[in-house]
Protein backbone atom coordinates (compact mmCIF):
# COMPACT_ATOMS: atom_id res chain seq x y z
CA UNK A 1 0.00 0.00 0.00
CA UNK A 2 1.38 3.43 -0.92
CA UNK A 3 2.15 6.12 1.66
CA UNK A 4 -0.74 8.27 0.43
CA UNK A 5 -3.15 5.38 0.90
CA UNK A 6 -2.16 5.15 4.57
CA UNK A 7 -2.95 8.78 5.40
CA UNK A 8 -6.26 10.03 6.79
CA UNK A 9 -7.28 13.69 6.77
CA UNK A 10 -9.62 14.52 9.66
CA UNK A 11 -11.42 17.79 10.47
CA UNK A 12 -12.64 18.07 14.05
CA UNK A 13 -14.58 20.60 16.13
CA UNK A 14 -12.94 21.92 19.31
CA UNK A 15 -15.26 20.01 21.64
CA UNK A 16 -13.55 16.71 20.77
CA UNK A 17 -10.00 18.12 20.66
CA UNK A 18 -8.90 17.01 24.14
CA UNK A 19 -10.07 13.45 23.46
CA UNK A 20 -8.49 13.21 20.02
CA UNK A 21 -5.16 14.67 21.15
CA UNK A 22 -4.94 11.50 23.24
CA UNK A 23 -6.66 9.08 20.86
CA UNK A 24 -5.10 9.91 17.47
CA UNK A 25 -1.57 8.69 18.42
CA UNK A 26 -3.09 5.42 19.70
CA UNK A 27 -5.04 4.96 16.44
CA UNK A 28 -1.94 5.72 14.37
CA UNK A 29 0.11 3.20 16.32
CA UNK A 30 -2.53 0.44 16.29
CA UNK A 31 -3.77 0.83 12.71
CA UNK A 32 -0.58 2.08 10.98
CA UNK A 33 -2.25 5.21 9.59
CA UNK A 34 -0.90 8.74 9.65
CA UNK A 35 -3.68 11.17 10.66
CA UNK A 36 -3.54 14.77 9.48
CA UNK A 37 -6.02 16.45 11.84
CA UNK A 38 -7.28 20.03 11.88
CA UNK A 39 -9.21 21.47 14.84
CA UNK A 40 -11.46 24.50 14.71
CA UNK A 41 -14.70 26.11 15.81
CA UNK A 42 -17.77 24.34 14.40
CA UNK A 43 -19.27 27.33 12.55
CA UNK A 44 -15.97 28.22 10.85
CA UNK A 45 -15.21 24.63 9.87
CA UNK A 46 -18.73 24.14 8.49
CA UNK A 47 -18.37 27.29 6.42
CA UNK A 48 -15.02 26.14 4.98
CA UNK A 49 -16.35 22.66 4.18
CA UNK A 50 -19.43 24.21 2.59
CA UNK A 51 -17.06 26.29 0.43
CA UNK A 52 -15.20 23.21 -0.77
CA UNK A 53 -12.65 22.22 1.91
CA UNK A 54 -12.01 18.49 1.48
CA UNK A 55 -10.93 15.76 3.92
CA UNK A 56 -11.73 12.12 4.69
CA UNK A 57 -13.66 12.43 7.96
CA UNK A 58 -15.54 15.19 9.79
CA UNK A 59 -15.78 14.78 13.57
CA UNK A 60 -18.37 16.96 15.28
CA UNK A 61 -21.96 17.44 16.40
CA UNK A 62 -25.03 16.84 14.23
CA UNK A 63 -25.77 20.59 14.33
CA UNK A 64 -22.93 20.97 11.81
CA UNK A 65 -22.74 17.59 10.06
CA UNK A 66 -26.50 17.61 9.31
CA UNK A 67 -26.48 20.67 7.00
CA UNK A 68 -23.26 19.44 5.34
CA UNK A 69 -24.95 16.11 4.59
CA UNK A 70 -27.89 18.00 3.05
CA UNK A 71 -25.43 19.96 0.88
CA UNK A 72 -23.86 16.71 -0.29
CA UNK A 73 -20.48 17.51 1.29
CA UNK A 74 -20.71 14.54 3.70
CA UNK A 75 -22.24 11.07 3.26
CA UNK A 76 -25.33 10.75 5.45
CA UNK A 77 -25.26 6.96 5.67
CA UNK A 78 -21.72 7.09 7.05
CA UNK A 79 -22.48 9.24 10.09
CA UNK A 80 -21.66 7.18 13.18
CA UNK A 81 -22.41 8.52 16.66
CA UNK A 82 -19.74 7.89 19.30
CA UNK A 83 -20.55 10.34 22.13
CA UNK A 84 -23.20 12.56 23.69
CA UNK A 85 -22.91 15.84 25.55
CA UNK A 86 -24.98 18.81 26.70
CA UNK A 87 -24.52 22.50 27.41
CA UNK A 88 -23.00 23.13 30.85
CA UNK A 89 -22.74 26.32 32.88
CA UNK A 90 -19.64 27.53 34.70
CA UNK A 91 -18.42 30.41 36.87
CA UNK A 92 -15.02 31.72 37.90
CA UNK A 93 -13.50 29.59 40.67
CA UNK A 94 -14.50 30.98 44.05
CA UNK A 95 -17.39 33.03 42.68
CA UNK A 96 -20.95 32.63 43.92
CA UNK A 97 -22.65 29.60 42.35
CA UNK A 98 -26.13 30.57 41.13
CA UNK A 99 -28.99 28.10 41.50
CA UNK A 100 -29.82 26.70 38.05
CA UNK A 101 -31.80 23.69 39.22
CA UNK A 102 -35.03 24.70 37.44
CA UNK A 103 -36.05 26.78 34.44
CA UNK A 104 -37.28 29.58 36.74
CA UNK A 105 -34.07 29.56 38.81
CA UNK A 106 -31.95 29.64 35.65
CA UNK A 107 -34.01 32.56 34.33
CA UNK A 108 -33.46 34.48 37.56
CA UNK A 109 -29.71 33.74 37.50
CA UNK A 110 -29.34 34.92 33.90
CA UNK A 111 -31.36 38.09 34.55
CA UNK A 112 -29.17 38.82 37.60
CA UNK A 113 -25.89 38.28 35.73
CA UNK A 114 -24.08 41.38 34.50
CA UNK A 115 -22.47 39.54 31.58
CA UNK A 116 -22.78 36.09 29.99
CA UNK A 117 -20.40 34.26 27.64
CA UNK A 118 -21.34 31.48 25.21
CA UNK A 119 -19.99 30.19 21.91
CA UNK A 120 -21.57 29.78 18.49
CA UNK A 121 -21.09 26.01 18.73
CA UNK A 122 -23.72 23.39 19.53
CA UNK A 123 -23.83 24.31 23.24
CA UNK A 124 -24.39 27.97 22.38
CA UNK A 125 -27.14 27.05 19.90
CA UNK A 126 -28.93 25.03 22.61
CA UNK A 127 -28.41 27.78 25.20
CA UNK A 128 -29.94 30.43 22.93
CA UNK A 129 -32.90 28.12 22.28
CA UNK A 130 -33.32 27.69 26.05
CA UNK A 131 -33.28 31.48 26.51
CA UNK A 132 -35.92 31.81 23.78
CA UNK A 133 -38.14 29.35 25.65
CA UNK A 134 -37.60 31.37 28.84
CA UNK A 135 -38.55 34.56 27.00
CA UNK A 136 -35.22 36.29 27.75
CA UNK A 137 -33.24 35.72 24.54
CA UNK A 138 -32.91 39.44 23.74
CA UNK A 139 -31.94 40.35 27.31
CA UNK A 140 -29.24 37.65 27.43
CA UNK A 141 -27.97 38.51 23.93
CA UNK A 142 -27.43 42.09 25.12
CA UNK A 143 -25.22 40.75 27.93
CA UNK A 144 -23.08 38.58 25.65
CA UNK A 145 -19.31 38.91 25.97
CA UNK A 146 -17.82 37.00 23.05
CA UNK A 147 -14.64 34.94 23.48
CA UNK A 148 -11.63 36.27 21.59
CA UNK A 149 -10.97 34.64 18.18
CA UNK A 150 -9.95 31.01 18.70
CA UNK A 151 -10.66 31.22 22.42
CA UNK A 152 -12.90 29.09 24.63
CA UNK A 153 -15.50 30.46 27.06
CA UNK A 154 -13.45 29.56 30.16
CA UNK A 155 -10.76 32.26 29.87
CA UNK A 156 -13.47 34.94 29.65
CA UNK A 157 -14.71 33.81 33.09
CA UNK A 158 -11.17 33.69 34.48
CA UNK A 159 -10.61 37.33 33.43
CA UNK A 160 -13.85 38.28 35.19
CA UNK A 161 -15.44 39.59 31.98
CA UNK A 162 -18.55 37.39 32.39
CA UNK A 163 -20.39 36.05 35.45
CA UNK A 164 -21.76 32.92 33.75
CA UNK A 165 -20.24 30.90 30.90
CA UNK A 166 -21.93 28.26 28.77
CA UNK A 167 -20.08 25.55 26.86
CA UNK A 168 -19.73 21.79 26.92
CA UNK A 169 -17.92 20.01 29.77
CA UNK A 170 -15.23 18.82 27.32
CA UNK A 171 -14.40 22.47 26.55
CA UNK A 172 -14.72 23.74 30.14
CA UNK A 173 -12.80 20.99 31.99
CA UNK A 174 -9.32 21.82 30.56
CA UNK A 175 -9.54 25.46 31.77
CA UNK A 176 -8.01 26.11 35.22
CA UNK A 177 -9.67 28.73 37.38
CA UNK A 178 -13.32 27.94 36.63
CA UNK A 179 -15.98 25.70 38.18
CA UNK A 180 -18.73 23.85 36.31
CA UNK A 181 -21.99 24.37 38.21
CA UNK A 182 -24.20 22.03 36.18
CA UNK A 183 -26.12 21.49 32.96
CA UNK A 184 -29.23 23.24 31.75
CA UNK A 185 -32.30 22.14 33.78
CA UNK A 186 -33.89 18.90 32.48
CA UNK A 187 -36.86 20.71 30.93
CA UNK A 188 -34.50 22.84 28.80
CA UNK A 189 -31.70 20.36 28.20
CA UNK A 190 -30.96 18.99 24.72
CA UNK A 191 -28.54 16.23 23.81
CA UNK A 192 -25.60 17.05 21.56
CA UNK A 193 -24.72 13.99 19.47
CA UNK A 194 -21.13 13.64 18.27
CA UNK A 195 -20.29 11.54 15.27
CA UNK A 196 -17.71 10.76 12.64
CA UNK A 197 -18.95 11.34 9.08
CA UNK A 198 -17.15 10.51 5.83
CA UNK A 199 -16.63 13.18 3.18
CA UNK A 200 -18.19 12.69 -0.23
CA UNK A 201 -15.31 11.85 -2.54
CA UNK A 202 -13.02 10.32 0.09
CA UNK A 203 -11.23 7.27 -1.30
CA UNK A 204 -9.96 5.98 2.08
CA UNK A 205 -12.71 3.43 2.62
CA UNK A 206 -10.71 1.06 4.85
CA UNK A 207 -9.10 3.86 6.82
CA UNK A 208 -12.40 5.65 7.34
CA UNK A 209 -14.03 2.47 8.64
CA UNK A 210 -11.07 1.76 10.91
CA UNK A 211 -11.27 5.27 12.37
CA UNK A 212 -15.04 5.11 12.93
CA UNK A 213 -14.72 1.69 14.60
CA UNK A 214 -11.88 2.97 16.77
CA UNK A 215 -13.97 5.94 18.02
CA UNK A 216 -16.47 3.40 19.39
CA UNK A 217 -13.83 1.09 20.89
CA UNK A 218 -13.33 0.47 24.61
CA UNK A 219 -10.07 2.48 24.62
CA UNK A 220 -11.79 5.45 23.00
CA UNK A 221 -14.76 5.24 25.36
CA UNK A 222 -12.50 5.60 28.41
CA UNK A 223 -10.74 8.68 27.00
CA UNK A 224 -14.00 10.26 25.83
CA UNK A 225 -15.40 9.86 29.34
CA UNK A 226 -12.26 11.29 30.98
CA UNK A 227 -12.37 14.37 28.71
CA UNK A 228 -15.99 15.24 29.46
CA UNK A 229 -17.99 13.40 26.79
CA UNK A 230 -20.50 10.58 27.35
CA UNK A 231 -19.61 7.61 25.08
CA UNK A 232 -22.57 6.04 23.28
Amino acid sequence: MSESAKKLVVICTMSCKEALIELVPVFEREKAYAVDITYGAGPELAKKISSGLQADIFVGPEEFSGPLIEEGRLIGDSRTAFAHSAAALAVKAGAARPDISSAQKLKEALLAAKAVCYSRGASGIHFVQACERLGIADVVAAKLVKPRPGEMVGPVLVRGEADIGVQQPAELLPVPGIEIIGSLPPELRQTIVYGATVFTGSTQREGNQAFVDFMRSHAAREVLHETGLDPV
